[in-house]
């Protein structure tokens, strides 16, 4: 996070040029690398973090993300929607993480069970069973197609439809669908590799 900090320093001072396709577009691509920083990293990282359930790693992909708009052009984005193509950005990278981590170890019971020790009897015992679920639930999301998965881990944050539309880039009229379309999938998906639990 120092060099990310340096670069939006650099901006803010003019130290550092800002790339004429970081400014073209509507008013959102409008603001300064320094501006996208101060306004969407901690949210990214906040819907990264739902995502990975890591802090560092989500900060990780997060910084990945901005590194990525800061070093090169802009790929060509349609709408001008820069805080738009941030997130779908992050949520792609979180994702590939994730599938990532699936590879290369199925299971971290042991990590769970490492987590819980010297608790007492029961509250080692749900703690156990939240981490479970959690593992289950990110499991399900490396499943499923990328634009509903985005949209569950976006709402699931507590964002509304309108900034997960302009997340997604899609219109807003069309999230409620997709929501509604994603949850039939997780729950599918989900029954299938665990079968039902109560609440689901």
């Amino acid at each position: 996070m120092p060099l990310l900090h340096q670069m939006a320093e650099g901006l803010a001072s003019g130290r550092t040029q800002t790339r004429e396709s970081d400014v073209t577009g509507n008013s959102s691509a409008d603001e300064s690398f320094e501006e996208l920083f101060l306004n969407h990293y901690g949210r990214i990282v906040a819907a990264l973090r739902r995502l990975l359930g890591d802090r560092g790693q989500a900060e990780e992909v997060a910084n990945e993300t901005f590194l990525k708009l800061y070093r090169k052009p802009l790929p060509q984005i349609s709408d001008g929607n820069v805080p738009g193509w941030l997130y779908r950005t992050a949520m792609n990278h979180g994702i590939d993480a994730l599938r990532a981590a699936a590879r290369r170890k199925k299971y971290e019971q042991v990590a769970a069970v490492d987590g819980t020790r010297g608790q007492q009897g029961e509250d080692a015992y749900e703690q156990i069973l939240r981490t479970e679920r959690q593992q289950r639930v990110r499991a399900v999301l490396t499943d499923l197609n990328l634009s509903h998965a985005q949209a569950l881990i976006l709402r699931a944050g507590g964002h509304s439809y309108k900034e997960v539309a302009d997340a997604l880039g899609i219109s807003r009229g069309s999230v409620g669908t997709m929501l509604i379309r994603a949850e039939a999938a997780f729950e599918k998906r989900y029954r299938e590799l665990f079968g039902g639990e109560e609440g689901l």
